[in-house]
């Protein structure tokens, strides 16, 4: 297990599209769209801990067109989040109050179905999990389940660290208007090469 913690932290702080989503979040939106952003792709990673344990993971591994779905839905589903947020004259201030609920959970949703649409993070819980099971501790599902948990646990508390961070970092930068735009055109940017670089991934 010290081994799985120890791998685990550094894959987890190594950069990848959650922690850019995240960081991108708290600099273009504040600390509390970015710690939410963070709930939603750990949500994602809950879903992916399940699809390994009961293996769907291995269905999505051994099919190319399940595979090609998956990853094609996702990246154009990133892609359309870019343009809306480049096409968007609203800006990116969440409101205050009750008002923040319905962004916030557009903000948890695209953050979710981000990791859910990632047949990557699939065959990621697919390759590094089994190498941590062991033989007489259970049944192989559950220790998947258990160890996807795990996983998911230690990057939520990276994430939210990484949110408050850059969080503090875009309230400096958002309070004032005349980076409004730039703040815009970084989010839409990044999640426009986030799209095309899940459309470019292969199953090796």
């Amino acid at each position: 297990m010290v081994l799985f913690l120890i791998a685990s932290l550094a894959l987890i702080v190594s950069p990848g599209p959650d922690n850019i989503l995240v960081l991108t979040r708290g600099v273009a939106q504040g600390r509390g769209a970015a710690l939410v952003s963070a709930a939603g792709a750990s949500l994602g990673l809950v879903v992916h801990s399940v699809f390994a344990a009961v293996g769907l993971s291995a269905l999505v591994a051994q099919s190319a067109v399940a595979f090609s779905v998956v990853k094609y839905v996702g990246a154009a589903y990133l892609i359309y989040l870019g343009v809306r947020a480049l096409l968007s004259r609203e800006g990116f201030t969440i409101p205050a109050g009750d008002d923040s609920a319905p962004v916030l959970r557009n903000v948890l949703f695209q953050a979710f179905a981000t990791n859910v649409l990632n047949p990557k993070v699939a065959l990621f819980f697919l390759a590094f999990l089994p190498q941590f099971v062991r033989s007489g501790a259970g049944g192989v599902g559950p220790q998947l389940l258990v160890l996807g948990l795990t996983f998911t646990l230690l990057g939520l508390i990276f994430l939210c660290v990484l949110a408050c961070l850059s969080g503090a970092v875009g309230g400096r930068i958002s309070s004032n208007p005349t980076y409004a735009n730039a703040l815009r055109w970084l989010t839409g940017g990044v999640l426009i090469g986030l799209g095309f670089r899940l459309a470019l991934q292969t199953r090796h």
